[in-house]
């Protein structure tokens, strides 16, 4: 790895400013190395605060992931300086919100394309643990869409690792409306709505801060690189091919093969107190005991860690190590990967009404709800033929997702108004904390 070839990561490394200030302007700040390292990942792997600053000026980007997964998110949270966490999370929420912008249009358009309807669907949740198993929720969603507006009725509000709320809510998208006011989630129980907000606060922004600080870094992804399907069987003495009839639809189950979740996980930022508190409230979660006011209300704020040591390591030591395997050029790791295979199954149906295609276009608008993100994941695996009436899929290494499409129906004659705030609901900014 020549010096030539990264001579924006080169400058960084040696935290030259100057120079780094020069070359940002003809030099790709998304390039990688060898080790899949971009500029910013440098950057704050090393602490050089000022080259953070202009590369995310210029619009390095925070998302990538180098050679060993982690991200320059990531990357800072394991040196530890309080500020360039900060600042590389607000970017990131930055980007993320100007890349869905740029879809915006493509999605509204995708609606409109469709034609109108009304589908029911629902989440049973499970587990092989079994005191985890018999407080896990199930709740129906009913999904109606109306050109370019789509309404969600739900009565699980939230479900984060092992935390639900259960309530009367509607999610409302409307494609017409500007970016700020095109989510509004009601309570239809206390008859009050609040706009989904458009950007974190400052507060807000602290206080996720002294989350990242507190936690494990993890990097988690379901692999479906090697994932093939096979048709389950059913009979004890006699084995066929299994079939039944779901939701009205002759449907035909498969199997899911070499389905991986991978995670990943590093503590090098987190003191002894840090891990058994964490460990303590994790226990708390399995036995349904944990409280929301457990978290990091009236606390005082995380203070930057100290420096990791000075890395001795040259350039030229970093650019001619094995590609993929750099020196440690931050604080030293503590990581721990898993890999674990899970069994799943999916029920094909060559009556249902709606694609598959048609069903991702409307995913890439609900996703943004926490219960479908995983749903859509799957989906753009390659399925067997037909549509997906039923799936069930982890969606954490103890937990697993039915998801079973119970109803579904072409409409022509849905009310807008059901797409509409009715008049004597109030608004309320703060009902729904977390949105």
């Amino acid at each position: 790895m020549a010096s030539s070839e990264f001579p924006l990561h080169e400058r960084v490394f040696n935290g030259d400013i100057k120079r780094v200030s020069r070359l940002i302007r003809t030099c790709d700040v998304s390039q990688r190395d060898n080790h899949g390292n971009t500029p910013l990942h440098l950057a704050v792997m090393l602490g050089h605060k000022e080259c953070v600053h202009l590369l995310l000026a210029h619009g390095a980007p925070v998302k990538v992931k180098n050679a060993q997964g982690w991200t320059p998110l990531a990357e800072a949270i394991s040196y530890g300086d309080r500020q360039i966490i900060l600042l590389v999370l607000r970017k990131l929420k930055q980007q993320s919100r100007e890349a869905l912008e740029q879809r915006r249009p493509l999605i509204v358009q995708a609606l409109k394309d469709i034609g109108d309807f009304d589908m029911e669907l629902k989440w049973d949740f499970q587990s092989w643990v079994p005191l985890v198993s018999s407080i896990l929720p199930s709740d129906i969603c009913r999904i109606r869409k109306k050109g370019s507006r789509i309404r969600l009725d739900t009565t699980l509000v939230d479900f984060t690792e092992m935390r639900w709320e259960r309530g009367d809510i509607t999610f409302m998208f409307n494609g017409e409306a500007e970016p700020r006011n095109s989510l509004t989630v009601l309570d239809n129980k206390a008859k009050v709505f609040q706009r989904v907000r458009y950007e974190d606060t400052d507060i807000e922004l602290e206080e996720e801060v002294d989350i990242l600080m507190s936690s494990d870094i993890v990097a988690a992804q379901m692999s479906t690189k090697k994932i093939t399907f096979s048709r389950a069987q059913s009979g004890w003495l006699f084995r066929e091919d299994k079939s039944e009839t779901i939701g009205g639809f002759r449907s035909h189950f498969y199997c899911v093969n070499n389905l991986v979740l991978e995670s990943k996980k590093r503590r090098e930022h987190l003191s002894a107190e840090d891990i058994q508190k964490n460990k303590t409230t994790l226990e708390n979660i399995v036995k349904g005991s944990w409280d929301n006011a457990e978290a990091s209300n009236g606390q005082e704020r995380r203070r930057s860690l100290q420096p990791p040591e000075i890395c001795n390591y040259t350039w030229t030591d970093y650019a001619t190590s094995p590609p993929g395997q750099p020196p440690c050029l931050g604080r030293t790791k503590i990581s721990k990967e898993s890999s674990k295979a899970f069994k799943a199954t999916v029920a094909m149906s060559d009556d249902f009404p709606m694609t598959v295609e048609v069903l991702l276009d409307v995913l890439e608008v609900v996703a943004s709800f926490k219960q479908f993100q995983k749903l859509r994941d799957f989906m753009t695996s390659k399925l067997p033929p037909g549509f997906p009436v039923r799936i069930e899929i982890p969606v954490f290494p103890t937990i697993t997702a039915k998801v079973t499409f119970t109803s579904f129906k072409w409409k022509t004659d849905l009310y807008s108004s059901l797409f509409s705030i009715p008049q004597t609901y109030t608004e309320d900014p703060s009902r729904f904390p977390d949105l």
